[in-house]
């Protein structure tokens, strides 16, 4: 039963911490990066689909992303979609290209930026707190229904701590390594 828990924990945490890599994706360094699209929704024949599967997104220089649709006519639905999403950036056409430069960031919007990851990260926190929460509940039930003794639930609520510890040191790791990212010149 033990095990079980164990296992739906280290789940959940992974689901987190993964959660949490795909909110720092959204937050825009200097560099261009393409998983700032992620969340970007274009408008294809009636229906809203990931700007990633309408066109390829390439890196053209350390600054400048090249986005070529696979159909010319999407070139000002990718366009339109871009500037709707609230990533602060102006994609410039030429042809059936459009190229996206990402603007430097001034000393406050780095700040800004690292308040946006600092609650990225509180989220993820929270979930995995979370999680062991509903843990021990379990394991507290299951000492109740008397299905487990005393000493393994204190044994599971130990291991369970222990999970949470580390993937709550790894949301710190992730965090010092985007606020570095962000704070890099």
């Amino acid at each position: 039963m033990i095990e079980e828990l164990k296992t739906e924990t280290e789940a959940h945490n992974r689901k987190a911490l993964q959660a949490l890599d795909e909110g720092f994706n959204k937050i825009r360094t200097g560099r261009a990066n393409p998983s700032i699209f992620d969340g970007v929704q274009v408008s294809y024949y009636g229906n809203l689909t990931p700007l990633k599967q309408v066109a390829n997104i390439n890196v053209e220089d350390g600054r400048t992303l090249a986005i070529v649709p696979w159909e010319k006519n999407l070139v000002p639905e990718i366009e339109k979609a871009i500037m709707k999403s609230d990533l602060g950036l102006n994609p410039a056409t030429s042809g059936d290209k459009i190229r996206v430069v990402m603007p430097s960031l001034t000393e406050e919007t780095r700040r800004e930026m690292i308040k946006v990851a600092r609650a990225e990260a509180e989220k993820a926190r929270v979930s995995i707190r979370s999680a062991r929460r509903d843990a021990n509940a379990t394991i507290k039930e299951l000492i109740k229904e008397k299905e487990l003794s005393e000493d393994e639930g204190r044994r599971g609520e130990e291991t369970i701590q222990k999970l949470t510890d580390k993937a709550i040191a790894q949301v710190e790791e992730h965090l010092e390594s985007k606020e570095k990212e962000l704070l890099t010149v």
